[in-house]
């Protein structure tokens, strides 16, 4: 049976981080806040907006004001990105390709439904995904294990038989505490930023799938999440 691929939105399917980033900071503005957005989003990318937020405060904030924030931040990004949605050059090929391979397909983010549909509907990117997994269908979000888990359980597919397509370095720690094997893409971190990949792409045009499954065998087994690693990373991002 052909491995059973796992795909994050922001910063995969697409390359919006930049415009992300920019929500934040205007958020940060208005809140009188200082923090530098780029570099939150380095070290954070990957959680929920409302757990990205909690870093930021010295005090704590209560959850509904945290909800409100992050909301406020959506729109910022909804209204920066509204008219340069565009997929990440040569995603659907890629995507095409490996469905006519026989691999299944999953979407596994932090997003909201509505923000899922905001990206994939415009882009008609849907139909590529035999499930897809989001914000609410989970318990604990990145860099919990619990997406890609999920998503996995729902194409019936063991973790061993699973590749994650991560560019954030909580992702790539997600996946393997999922038990599973990772491509990075490297739109918002440099590459050796992360622990140990498959390969880092820069985009789809650098990958087949039968180049995947050559990378496939050539790691066996997935390699084991290393919290200190991702913790130097972290201070390399900062």
């Amino acid at each position: 049976m052909k491995p059973a691929l796992l795909f994050d939105m922001d910063g995969v399917l697409i390359d919006n981080t930049p415009y992300q980033a920019r929500a934040f900071q205007l958020l940060f503005r208005d809140l009188g806040l200082s923090t530098n957005a780029r570099k939150l989003l380095q070290r954070l990318n990957g959680m929920p907006a409302t757990n990205i937020l909690k870093t930021v405060f010295r005090n704590p904030v209560p959850e509904k004001q945290l909800k409100e924030y992050s909301s406020q931040r959506e729109f910022l990004y909804r209204t920066l990105y509204w008219s340069k949605r565009r997929e990440t050059p040569g995603l659907s090929r890629f995507l095409e390709a490996a469905r006519a391979a026989g691999f299944r397909i999953a979407l596994g983010t932090s997003s909201p439904p509505e923000t899922i549909a905001y990206i994939i509907d415009h882009l008609d990117l849907r139909r590529f995904f035999d499930v897809v997994v989001g914000k609410d269908d989970v318990a604990r979000g990145k860099p919990h294990g619990d997406t890609f888990a999920v998503a996995a359980a729902k194409l019936g597919a063991r973790p061993q038989d699973c590749i994650v397509f991560e560019d954030a370095v909580l992702g790539e720690q997600a996946a393997y505490k999922a038990g599973m094997r990772c491509v990075a893409v490297a739109s918002g971190v440099p590459a050796k930023a992360f622990q140990a990949p498959l390969t880092v792409i820069k985009d789809f045009t650098e990958l087949t799938p039968e180049r995947l499954l050559e990378l496939l065998a050539a790691q066996p087994k997935a390699p084991k999440p290393d919290k200190q690693r991702a913790q130097r990373n972290y201070m390399q991002l900062t």
